[in-house]
């Protein structure tokens, strides 16, 4: 506050001195104009003398030397009125400098002031005010409407809705339910709610954020290097061009205008202001980018490094598959499995559980229940002993054997679900593709990535799934953590790498890479110490505005700091020619700085870039049909599940599933077709260029529509005893070619539409 107070008074006294001694001057009072001229001269030496001393002191001579020889050699030859010019051009251009890193740090100085200091404790069942640093782990606190999360906790007793913007970006509320996690700094935009602590202040995730922002310093950009190497040889040049002005002319006056036009050095105003303001942007993003040089660097990538689990993946496993066992139905499958694994604290049984909500699944109260480390749950269900997790039956049937070999191909995990000792199904699990990797890979591709490594230490089998999905160049399996650190170093030598990941195992990695980025929603904090940028939202398309923001703030600071030099030194050439006085000559220049600082200020606007921008209407939109999505994805496994009692040993009781299959398409499924026909393609055209777009889907529909219009003629074919012989080769190409479609479809509208939606 007291610099920036001190930089106001010298532009003031400055343009009042420059503006009185003109006033003055036209009044006829031509001596003491130019006595208040000098004045005002010999004032604005006294700080420039000091930057000198300064910098001197610090081991390197920049171009405010120039500034002192210029004031000092327009008093020398009695250009009071260049000196004055001068002194407000010095004074302008500290108070613009200021003025553009003040603005771009502003969201960071935000982000330092949101932090909580203070939280509501229960004591004695009544919350009691105390300092955020008193709340330990297991503590419950009350978080009134409209106030922060004090620490990290899990919500207790009823939902909480919260605004995540802060820590995300993102302006949408969102509702967590009870049990799940809170993080520290994000906004209670909802009714009061209570939480359990599970960190203390200082381990929270916002303590982390502002650690991180805390060394986003502009000053350590290699751009804003060169700018101190280049004043290295501007400072020669200009008084070898100002001598050898001086010496071929003989008039001192046109050594002075020389120096004049060569102050201040534009490089040194414009990138410091662009590099400030790119790290301004990324904070907006949810992006804490450790410093200008890695903002630099970032824009200067060209291969990108991804751990898979957690960064492409959404790095939890999600059931995939409920296959039930010949004479059992898949939901009773995972309502049993479900019903046990309540007590459970597996990530495995966690996922089951969660499914069975989704579907809405009532789960009865367990009993007798036994948890087996490394063995799985066991326990009795409405009468029944039900034993979850591994196989335990030592029997291996035809069915078995089929399941455990479709999940070595799908590369998913298996529990088995037994019911009075007698194998009753199967449940699969995989960690799933994240639905905005494709999207993002193909944005960063845009941005200028050349070359996209898929590291991790699963299978490769798994991986190689995974990648193909995606379409990375080099899948590299099985890497340790040693491993990931060599293949890391192999790249970076070929090329400027980022190396994204978010476990404990990818710190080495993150930090033998060019720019580490972690995954820091819910990343390890070994990742996150060790990274270069940290995504403090779950989302790796954070990243890709990264890279965009990055890029354009390089090319804007060496745009501005080019086309300056190019004109400071043209109007040098043009001063040691007599063309250019020295009065002339300081307006010319503060001219010129002014336009760089405002054109480097350009990086604090938002870029036309690669990312799509949803309106409100098609936001609801997407929300609203993805959520269907997720309603209309189980029953579809009953689709292959009927396709498969067909092919095998079909009975009497396939007619009744044919009619529920049937029932389900026509009376939920082709409705959702239609409105998304009628209302989100529309929309989706308008986002993202014209109806072409959502021409592939269309022919999906029409496909869809096709294939459930044959299963309807086939149960109109159909005898009362059940489907005739002649059509079961082509009922079972029917239903296997919906699921087909239907699951193709779904993915499709999921990674291509419903990934532009905030999270």
């Amino acid at each position: 506050m007291v610099r920036r107070h001190g930089t106001i008074a010298f532009l003031a006294v400055t343009a009042f001195g420059l503006l009185a001694g003109g006033a003055l001057h036209l009044a006829g009072a031509v001596t003491v104009a130019d006595l208040l001229w000098a004045v005002v001269t010999g004032v604005a030496l006294v700080p420039a003398a000091g930057w000198v001393i300064s910098a001197l002191r610090s081991g390197r001579l920049g171009v405010d030397a120039i500034a002192v020889l210029a004031l000092a050699g327009a008093l020398a030859v009695r250009e009071y009125l260049a000196g004055a010019l001068i002194g407000v051009m010095l004074a302008t251009g500290r108070a613009l400098e200021e003025h553009a890193l003040r603005r771009a740090r502003r969201d960071l100085t935000a982000l330092y002031e949101h932090a909580p200091h203070s939280a509501r404790r229960y004591q004695d069942g009544a919350p009691v005010l105390v300092r955020a640093e008193q709340v330990r782990p297991g503590d419950l606190l009350l978080v009134p409407h409209g106030e922060p999360v004090p620490v990290d906790g899990v919500i207790a007793g009823e939902p909480a809705l919260l605004d995540e913007s802060v820590l995300t970006g993102e302006s949408i509320p969102v509702e967590r339910a009870p049990g799940e996690s809170a993080r520290s700094g994000v906004v209670n935009a909802g009714s009061a709610f209570d939480l359990r602590a599970t960190r203390t202040a200082a381990e929270s995730t916002y303590a982390g954020v502002v650690r991180l922002a805390r060394q986003a310093e502009a000053g350590s950009a290699p751009v804003v290097r060169l700018a101190d190497r280049f004043a290295a040889w501007f400072l020669p040049v200009t008084l070898l061009l100002a001598g050898a002005a001086w010496l071929l002319s003989g008039q001192p006056v046109r050594a002075v205008a020389v120096l004049v036009v060569a102050t201040p050095c534009p490089l040194l105003l414009a990138a410091p202001a662009a590099i400030a303001s790119g790290l301004s942007r990324t904070a907006r993003h949810g992006v804490v980018v450790k410093g200008g040089g890695a903002l630099e660097k970032l824009g200067q990538a060209r291969t990108l490094i991804v751990d898979k689990t957690g960064t492409l993946t959404a790095g939890r496993p999600r059931v995939v598959d409920v296959v039930a066992a010949p004479g059992v139905r898949a939901d009773d499958v995972l309502r049993w499995a479900a019903a046990v694994d309540q007590i459970s604290s597996h990530v495995l049984a966690a996922a089951i559980v969660e499914t069975a909500r989704t579907r809405q699944a009532g789960l009865p109260q367990p009993t007798s229940v036994l948890e087996r480390p490394g063995t799985g749950t066991a326990g009795v269900v409405e009468g029944r002993r039900i034993e979850v997790g591994k196989a335990t039956t030592s029997s291996s049937s035809e069915w078995e054997r089929a399941q455990r070999a479709r999940a070595a191909l799908d590369g998913a995990m298996t529990v088995w679900v037994t019911v009075d000792g007698e194998t009753a199904g199967v449940i699969l699990l995989r960690d799933a593709v994240r639905a905005d990797a494709a999207r993002t890979l193909r944005r960063l591709r845009a941005a200028g990535i050349e070359r996209v490594i898929m590291l991790t230490g699963d299978r490769a089998e798994v991986a190689e799934s995974v990648g193909t999905v995606l379409g990375v160049d080099r899948v590299l399996a099985e890497q340790s953590p040693e491993a990931k650190v060599r293949a890391v170093r192999e790249e970076t030598a070929k090329a400027v790498s980022v190396m994204v990941g978010d476990g404990i195992n990818d710190a080495p990695a993150l930090a033998a890479s060019d720019v580490g980025v972690a995954m820091g929603a819910h990343g390890s904090a070994a990742s996150t110490q060790a990274a270069d940028v940290v995504l403090t939202a779950d989302r790796l398309d954070r990243l890709a505005d990264a890279m965009d923001v990055a890029r354009r703030s390089r090319s804007i600071a060496v745009q501005s700091a080019g086309a300056g030099m190019a004109l400071s030194l043209l109007a040098m050439i043009v001063a040691a020619a007599g063309a250019l006085p020295p009065a002339a000559g300081a307006l010319l220049q503060e001219a010129i700085d002014v336009a760089v600082i405002l054109n480097a200020l350009r990086a604090l606007r938002p870029a036309r870039g690669t990312r799509t921008v949803v309106d409100a209407t098609t936001e609801s939109l997407l929300r609203r049909f993805k959520t269907e999505h997720s309603s209309l994805r189980p029953p579809l496994e009953l689709i292959r599940e009927t396709a498969d009692e067909l092919a095998g040993d079909p009975t009497a009781q396939a007619l009744g599933r044919l009619r529920e299959v049937h029932a389900f398409l026509t009376e939920r499924l082709l409705p959702h077709e239609r409105a998304e026909e009628q209302r989100l393609y529309p929309a989706m055209g308008r986002v993202l260029g014209g109806p072409e777009v959502t021409m592939t889907m269309s022919r999906a529909h029409a496909e869809i529509e096709r294939l459930v219009r044959r299963l309807g003629r086939h149960l109109a074919l159909a005898e009362d005893g059940g489907v005739r012989p002649e059509q079961l080769d082509d009922l079972c190409a029917c239903l296997y070619g919906l699921h087909a479609v239907l699951l193709l479809h779904f993915d499709q509208e999921e990674e291509a539409y419903f990934s532009l939606a905030s999270l």
